[in-house]
């Protein structure tokens, strides 16, 4: 008797690790799986930030073009600005020098005429080209005031 329970105890042996082993792969299998499963994740996950790094890039270059842009046109506006206010103080002087053609004042037709001229050939005060467009007019004006100061009426 002894020997056929041996023969038993066995196969029961035998059986067991057979369903050990079954478990085993099944867990191993599910745990391959798994594994790939999140490296595929994983890889998907990467390939996403590698998208939003190079949004981020072209994003940032058109930021800077946009920056340059606005330099430029700023400067483009300040250059604007600057030869408005020269045309202001050249009209106002014309319109001085047109006035003071109709009061019959020739020697302040003559100092308005030879202050445009060297306003138009670059050799009037750096002041007056550089003027803001509502200080062109004023400083127009206060040029009109140093006539009447010399004895010439404005």
């Amino acid at each position: 008797m002894s020997s056929s329970m041996d023969n038993k105890m066995v196969a029961i042996r035998n059986g067991r690790r057979a369903t050990r082993s079954t478990k085993r792969k099944l867990r191993d299998n599910k745990l391959t799986r798994s594994i790939k499963r999140i490296r595929a994740d994983m890889a998907e996950i990467n390939e996403g930030h590698e998208r939003i790094r190079h949004g981020q890039k072209e994003v940032r270059q058109k930021f800077e073009e946009i920056s340059k842009e606005t330099a430029k046109l700023k400067e483009e506006t300040n250059i604007i600005s600057k030869q408005s206010a020269a045309n202001q103080v050249r009209l106002d002087l014309m319109f001085q020098i047109i006035k003071a053609r109709s009061e019959n004042d020739a020697p302040r037709d003559a100092v308005l005429t030879q202050i445009l001229r060297e306003l138009i050939n670059g050799r009037a005060e750096p002041e007056l080209k550089q003027a803001p467009r509502g200080e062109a007019i004023t400083r127009s004006k206060e040029l009109g005031r140093g006539l009447s100061s010399q004895g010439l009426s404005p």
